[in-house]
């Protein structure tokens, strides 16, 4: 069966996930996550990424990036797994594969779902039932977007800076954002866009991607708008 097109487009943001091989772990210490970390700075770096949001699960990851070029999504994920893989075969003396195929990923209208997103992926370990606040758990981006801890790997989104004229401001919008916990047709919304690499926006967002591609890409039911 041939592999199903992707539709990144430069410059529209992208939520990609990628999981271990039969959902067994692939991060076993602390060490780990740091260098995985390290990996994905150096290539989104190295290819022009932006990464706006994170979050290192035991058995798999999520991120939110814009990439400069149509390919860079899986250009960052080939780079990434050419160390990573590498390094845990090393580390615990195993081989073989590591993670579950290709990544999963899709493009998403920034102004609609966007900042929803972003609460997605950092309230995972929450939702995992691993921690009581997305605040809890070190291997996220919340610490730095709502709390403002230095972090090398995030770059902040225009929507994101828009929140607030201050530093301070934005991240006390932001932190509001999560007194509301996502409804469970949005979250089934982002996940089944996710992973069927459907395109999640309003019917502009539609035309205007079909328009860039000249050819029908197929989108999810949009449901209620997102907050």
């Amino acid at each position: 069966m041939p592999r199903k097109r992707r539709f990144y487009q430069p410059g529209v943001p992208v939520h990609v996930f990628q999981r271990g091989y039969n959902k067994q772990p692939v991060f076993f210490d602390d060490e780990d996550y740091l260098a995985y970390l390290r990996f994905l700075k150096a290539s989104a770096d190295a290819l022009g990424c932006l990464i706006h949001a994170y979050v290192l699960m035991t058995n798999h990851v999520h991120l939110l990036v814009t990439p400069k070029a149509e390919n860079d999504v899986s250009l960052l994920f080939q780079n990434i797994g050419r160390h990573f893989v590498p390094y845990i075969n090393k580390v615990y003396q195993r081989s073989g594969s590591l993670w579950e195929g290709r990544h999963k990923g899709n493009i998403l209208e920034s102004e609609v779902y966007f900042l929803t997103c972003m609460r997605y992926i950092e309230m995972n370990p929450v939702r995992a039932g691993m921690v009581g606040h997305a605040a809890m758990y070190r291997w996220s981006s919340y610490a730095a977007n709502a709390q403002g801890i230095d972090n090398a790997i995030i770059r902040p989104h225009q929507l994101y800076v828009g929140l607030g004229k201050t530093a301070e401001a934005r991240k006390a919008a932001y932190r509001a954002l999560f007194a509301t916990a996502i409804q469970s047709d949005e979250l089934e919304l982002i996940s089944a866009s996710l992973h069927s690499g459907t395109p999640l926006g309003n019917d502009r967002f539609k035309h205007q991607i079909e328009s860039v591609l000249g050819c029908s890409v197929g989108f999810s039911k949009r449901g209620r708008p997102l907050k």
